[in-house]
């Protein structure tokens, strides 16, 4: 959805959101009141007929009428029809192009993004305000359109009758919108505690989902669902301070606007008229007739007028997402790296401008040689990997891969270039060989299973019953150490020169450990590794290590080197921890 910064900078979210399907939303509502005036002419008839029948009766006349009547009211019903087609093609138009956009644009930020986000976000991004957007589009414009061609119709008719009584006519729809833009107005200060209680909802159940695993085990039911409870009790909270401060307005507008009400005062104001002589007794019909149908349109303005506000939160939210900043590369990669050295210069990153993560990190990956970062949890271990994986990009420095900026690779040249086996496994809802082929789609099944057993994760994937073609998290369930060992097999197939381990093994059991080790033995022969360190023991035969404290180098060296110098790593080492 490209829109230049001068008509963002003049448009509110809501407009930007919906400028692609503007023309066709103003025509569907151009015929949703056509259709409903036309639906309208009927009761102008049956007024006109009374009017004849307490008179001087013309036959012919009433069937004119009725003639008129009966063809404007199907033409606005064939319009009314158009115009709903329309208005939802528009809908399905605009939903099929956010999703993509918003897929697109996520397909583009940084994958260090995700992880200052909770799923909920983004889930209520992609599918809640995606589908609250709905009543938008395809209800509001032409409902809104339909009750103000209601009211003007009506209006208009009934001044051109009379527009005395008109006038008075208008006193109970006039007190309505007063009483209710009161109850609007108190409503407004409590709907951002309201909103924001519906998104902390939306956190906490998955978040609780989630975590049921460790409830179940550990038994602490107490606490894991203190978050949703807590949650809840925040949003019945904001939602009563809503309620009490807009329900005596909303009631009292609503019976000022309920129709009996309203045939009760016009029917007052006519007799009055007609016993002071002002108006002829068959004067009053029209205004009992067409005067009460105002009020379901002005309930209606008033019902979706109050939607519309939770739609343009959605909106604004939409908005955001498809203006997420993006990771900035080029098409093509202009200059071949010269090697596969990688050297991390005066590297600073921080989440936030007085927080640094890392802090004046130099690094250099020689080709073919074996690097280990050790140190506390918070050193910035990961952060470190992150960074060469450009989940983020430094804000200070620079990282190159065989002297060219990583932020000159496209990203699938990047990938090409490193592999990387992360903690946290991420597979995809598909079959177990397009998972392990997600990095090199037109691979063969001979090459697919070669990196699988390179992953020593072959024999468990032929006796699934669909073998390959087993869908993961349906006809294959397979346990944290073998999803690793297919996120492994997927580094295989890739090949890249420069692979990444970030505690690789942290979250397997022994038997798992074991073999994913001894895959990545084989796998990093001839690589040049980077590896984030799980224990000491599993690094102490690496080329170089580097102990980090507080996102700065503090020792590097050798494991005999480091355990001469008997600083923290030496510390580490006989503590036997890291």
């Amino acid at each position: 959805m490209s829109i230049d910064a001068s008509t963002q900078k003049n448009k509110s979210p809501m407009s930007l959101v919906l400028l692609p399907i503007k023309g066709q939303l103003t025509v569907a509502s151009l015929l949703a009141a056509i259709g409903i005036m036309l639906t309208m002419v009927p009761l102008v008839g049956i007024a006109k007929i009374a009017n004849i029948a307490l008179t001087h009766f013309d036959s012919e006349a009433v069937w004119q009428i009725v003639t008129v009547s009966l063809i404007c009211l199907f033409a606005g019903l064939i319009i009314n029809t158009l115009a709903e087609y329309y208005v939802h093609c528009a809908d399905n138009r605009l939903t099929h192009r956010l999703r993509n956009d918003a897929i697109k644009r996520l397909s583009q930020v940084p994958l260090g993004w995700f992880t200052g986000r909770a799923s909920g976000d983004v889930k209520q991004a992609m599918q809640d305000d995606v589908g609250a957007l709905h009543d938008l589009t395809a209800h509001f414009f032409t409902m809104i359109a339909r009750a103000v061609a209601v009211v003007l119709f009506s209006a208009i008719y009934l001044f051109w009758m009379n527009w005395q009584l008109a006038i008075l006519t208008c006193i109970p729809f006039v007190s309505f919108f007063i009483l209710y833009g009161r109850a609007y107005k108190a409503g407004a200060d409590f709907m951002g505690d309201f909103i924001k209680g519906m998104v902390r909802i939306d956190n906490a159940v998955v978040e609780f989902i989630s975590g049921i695993p460790v409830v179940k085990a550990f038994g602490a039911a107490g606490r894991a669902h203190s978050s949703y409870r807590e949650a809840v009790d925040e949003f019945a909270k904001a939602f009563r301070n809503m309620i009490g401060a807009t329900t005596g307005s909303v009631s009292s507008a609503n019976a000022v606007m309920n129709p009996v009400t309203v045939l009760g005062f016009i029917l007052a104001i006519g007799l009055l008229f007609i016993a002071m002589e002002w108006i002829a007794p068959t004067e009053i019909i029209p205004f009992l007739l067409i005067a009460p149908g105002i009020c379901a349109p002005m309930l209606m303005i008033s019902f979706i007028t109050h939607g519309l506000r939770n739609a343009t939160s959605s909106a604004e939210r939409l908005h955001g997402l498809l203006n997420t900043p993006t990771l900035e590369q080029p098409e093509i990669l202009a200059e071949k790296p010269k090697n596969t050295v990688v050297k991390f210069e005066h590297v600073n990153y921080g989440y936030d401008a007085e927080h640094l993560v890392v802090n004046d990190f130099n690094l250099t990956l020689k080709t073919g040689t074996v690097t280990a970062i050790v140190g506390a949890s918070g050193a910035g271990k990961s952060t470190i990997a992150r960074l060469l994986l450009r989940f983020f990009d430094p804000t200070e420095g620079k990282i190159t891969l065989g002297d060219v900026d990583l932020k000159d690779f496209p990203s699938q040249a990047l990938y090409q270039n490193i592999g990387f086996v992360l903690q946290e496994v991420r597979l995809i809802h598909a079959s177990i060989r397009d998972n392990i082929a997600l990095a090199a789609p037109n691979a063969t099944q001979d090459e697919v299973e070669a990196a699988a057993k390179a992953a020593n994760i072959h024999q468990r994937i032929m006796a699934l019953p669909n073998g390959y073609d087993s869908v993961i998290g349906e006809d294959a369930i397979l346990s944290g150490g073998e999803q690793q060992r297919i996120s492994i097999a997927r580094a295989i197939l890739l090949d890249p020169p420069i692979l990444v381990l970030d505690e690789a093994t942290a979250a397997a059991d022994a038997d798992n450990e074991a073999i994913i080790q001894e895959a990545l033995s084989r796998f990093a022969v001839g690589r040049t590794l980077l590896i984030i360190a799980h224990r000491l023991d599993t690094i102490m035969y690496a080329d170089h290590i580097v102990v980090m404290d507080e996102g700065k180098i503090i020792e590097e060296g050798s494991h005999s080197e480091l355990l001469k110098c008997d600083g923290k790593y030496a510390q580490l080492w006989a503590q036997g921890k890291y």
